[in-house]
């Protein structure tokens, strides 16, 4: 047959497909990422021409991804790391989505919500919960947490979320970038059904709220309030929903009191409820969402944009295919015959999926975005929030760097118009368009500077400089209410100020120095911070051989003080830039090696313990400063440990909170044998990779590194580009336009890999 391309559907094909938008990443898409895109397109046409048919050829022609065979998207299980503090959640959601449709992981029975952020550590937003009831409502539903309605035969890949309320409503979600779409079935024997709506309702506390109901089935209102970690963070946000059938009855509630035919309610615990009968040929009821953080009729011109009609299994694969257009950058495969671990490859995508959920979305479909100063602002390129920014500098930001630089520059850039908002002064930890002030150092100044160092370049790089440089030198700094760099009066007096602090400023000044070099070439002001950033040297006790805090007078504090959320031992590895001087103030290589080998004997450590903390940010890099000690093969053995004892493919398979893709993107780097260690540096330690073959799509090549394995972690021998390579250290620009790693590993240490082999891995002094 024929088919003759309209003008329509040639707008159609160039609004769908991830590497035709201007504000998605014009790099090298892989085949499956384009065969996405087509298969989306004739899903959309297919279902016009036949919808009848539709249902079974969505689910035909989106089984795409390695060699287009496999779907991406459904590799991933949205379960793993929803308990034990991973914190998680297991509904759907788009990347860098506006959006988290999903129950939250602090509570199964507070609703399904539409935003939550991904594996933090406290409680946060949870706005506008919906949960489906048997029958017609009798009593308020209050907080909704009090129905105590279970939910049950959870499941989730990307962008799909499938669970059970009440042991028989089938409850399915999906999304768009900003809106959200549920389908509830009720296979009871009732013949009503009701569902509800929080206005009133979130994960913590509100301060306001109003809900109106318009034409018996729409909703619209806004809700105001909000903490994290015990900060408050009162932040303001618009709905509209909408459900595909009029109901039967519907009504507010306030508190305990319930109000049959009621259109508007106000205040905390509130909500709307709606009564639906239901027939045999007519048991599902669905629901459409969309927010904005600007105003009601912001957050109904997102639904009009992102409308695509009532088909959810439509909704789902356009979904699908924007993340398997992510997802599919890193193409990974397994020789099944060393290993029977199947499971492997689930964890991969996982981790790597959560890596591209945050920082998300905050402006609307007009640009309009709600400022750090509470005013409306239009913007041209997307706007972002979400930052945990003292979590993510680590990991996350360079992976997003080399993968999606488009998004990173717009990420890079919303920060700075944060910043500036703000009073002038870099924030740490944003939610919504406020600053929590929570966590430590000057993080989001490293965040920048690695993602130059990366390639995410667009944006105004001396703009940022001079903001990075105001926090830095200037004691009254702040973002809202809060300063940039607490104690750096002390800090820039005295040299010295609380142990991880400083640690985390004198990563911070190093990160700064070579932005100001690579981005601005001004060599006077790196030079500067780069000495500043040695001032590290003054924590050294040489009677204790340790870091350690100091009074104001100079004195030293009991050696077990200052250490956020880690102790003196882990805290102590925390000068990545300069790993050669702090090797050789302890004795040199072997005493490090020494120190090193007592830390992992456990991968396990909570907050308290002098081990290893594979679940928390600070330890990150340390597995690899053996590669600085003259022993790469311990690196090697440690981060396989690593991958096979600290993470794991079922609700508790995260060693600690994901923090917004923090953890998820330290397994990606672990499993393809490439780590970031050095704040600022466009650089990569070694170690073995975990998969046979790895396939990463470069906007500037492809990266291909094979003779991976999950039972071998030692280097036997290693080429870059079919010619021998004895070093653990790599620069980004050797791979940045495409390269070939091939390993020779084996379950046998050879302790002389990579210990004289050049490049030296780098160290600044």
């Amino acid at each position: 047959m024929k088919l003759l391309f309209p003008k329509a559907v040639k707008v159609l094909i160039f609004r769908i497909s991830p590497y035709s938008s201007p504000r998605r990443n014009r790099g090298q898409p892989s085949i499956c990422s384009l065969y996405a895109s087509l298969m989306l397109l004739l899903t959309v046409l297919f279902v016009t021409i036949n919808p009848s048919r539709a249902q079974r050829q969505v689910s035909k022609n989106t089984g795409f991804a390695q060699n287009c065979k496999l779907n991406y998207a459904r590799l991933v299980d949205t379960k793993i790391g929803n308990t034990a503090a991973g914190n998680t959640f297991p509904g759907a959601t788009y990347p860098f989505g506006m959006v988290q449709f999903t129950r939250t992981y602090f509570s199964r029975q507070g609703g399904f919500v539409i935003n939550q952020l991904n594996g933090a550590g406290c409680e946060n937003m949870g706005n506008f919960p919906v949960l489906p009831l048997n029958g017609a409502l009798r009593l308020s539903p209050e907080n909704i947490k009090h129905l105590r309605l279970p939910v049950t035969n959870e499941s989730g890949t990307a962008g799909d979320y499938q669970g059970l309320v009440q042991g028989n409503i089938r409850t399915s979600l999906t999304v768009s970038e900003r809106c959200g779409l549920a389908r509830f079935v009720f296979n009871g024997d009732s013949s009503q059904a009701t569902i509800i709506v929080g206005g009133g309702v979130a994960s913590t506390p509100l301060s306001a709220s109003a809900l109106a109901i318009k034409d018996g089935r729409r909703i619209e209102g806004y809700a105001m309030g909000g903490s994290f970690c015990g900060v408050n963070a009162s932040y303001k946000v618009y709905f509209v929903a909408e459900f595909d059938i009029q109901p039967s009855a519907h009504g507010t509630w306030k508190g305990e009191q319930l109000r049959p035919g009621s259109d508007f309610v106000e205040g905390i615990n509130t909500g709307a409820y709606f009564t639906f009968d239901l027939k045999k040929d007519r048991r599902q009821v669905k629901y459409k969402i969309a927010i904005s953080y600007v105003s009601v009729d912001n957050a109904r011109q997102n639904l009009l944009a992102e409308d695509h009609g009532w088909g959810f299994d439509q909704w789902k694969a356009r979904a699908e295919a924007a993340w398997n257009s992510y997802l599919s950058k890193i193409e990974v495969k397994e020789d099944l015959s060393s290993t029977k671990n199947t499971s492997r490859i689930t964890q991969f995508y996982t981790h790597l999926y959560h890596s591209f959920i945050h920082p998300n979305i905050c402006s609307d479909i007009n640009g309009e975005y709600m400022g750090a100063d509470n005013k409306v602002h239009r913007s041209s390129r997307p706007q972002y929030t979400s930052f945990s920014n003292w979590d993510t500098y680590r990991t996350q930001i360079q992976l997003l760097s080399i993968l999606a630089p488009v998004e990173t520059s717009d990420i890079v850039a919303s920060l700075g118009d944060f910043a500036q908002q703000a009073g002038g002064g870099m924030p740490r930890w944003v939610l919504a368009n406020q600053e929590t002030g929570i966590m430590q150092g000057d993080p989001s100044s490293i965040l920048v500077a690695n993602a130059y160092a990366f390639g995410a370049r667009n944006y105004d790089a001396r703009k940022l400089l001079k903001i990075m440089l105001h926090g830095a030198t200037d004691s009254t700094a702040h973002a809202q209410q809060f300063l940039t760099r607490p104690g750096l009066g002390q800090y820039l007096k005295k040299g010295y100020y609380d142990a991880s602090i400083q640690l985390e400023y004198n990563s911070a000044d190093f990160a700064i120095a070579r932005f100001a070099l690579a981005a601005a070439d001004d060599q006077y002001l790196s030079g500067g911070l780069l000495g500043r950033a040695q001032s590290w040297k003054n924590l050294y006790n040489p009677q204790r051989t340790w870091l350690q805090s100091r009074n104001p007078d100079g004195s030293w504090k009991p050696y077990y003080e200052d250490w956020r959320e880690s102790t003196y031992k882990n805290y102590f590895w925390m000068v990545p830039f300069n790993l050669r001087g702090l090797i050789d103030t302890i004795g040199g290589n072997k005493a490090a090696e020494a120190r090193l080998d007592s830390l992992f004997v456990r991968l396990d450590a909570n907050y308290g313990q002098e081990w290893f903390a594979s679940g928390n940010e600070p330890s990150f890099g340390i597995p690899w400063i053996y590669n600085w000690a003259g022993a790469p093969y311990k690196t090697q053995a440690v981060v396989h440990r690593i991958i096979k004892e600290a993470y794991g493919s079922g609700e508790d398979g995260l060693p600690g909170n994901d923090d917004l893709g923090a953890m998820g993107t330290y397994y990606v780097f672990c499993c393809i044998g490439l780590y970031p260690e050095i704040p600022g540096v466009g650089g990569f330690s070694v170690h073995s990779p975990f998969f046979n073959e790895i396939r990463v799509h470069l906007p500037g090549g492809l990266l291909s590194i094979s003779g991976g394995s999950p039972d071998k972690p030692y280097i036997q021998a290693m080429q870059l580009n079919g010619h021998p390579y004895n070093s653990t250290w790599i620069q980004w620009k050797t791979l940045s336009d495409g390269a070939n790693l091939s390993f020779k590993l084996s379950g046998k240490p050879n302790r002389h890999w990579g210990v004289n082999g050049l490049p030296v891995p780098p160290s600044f002094d």
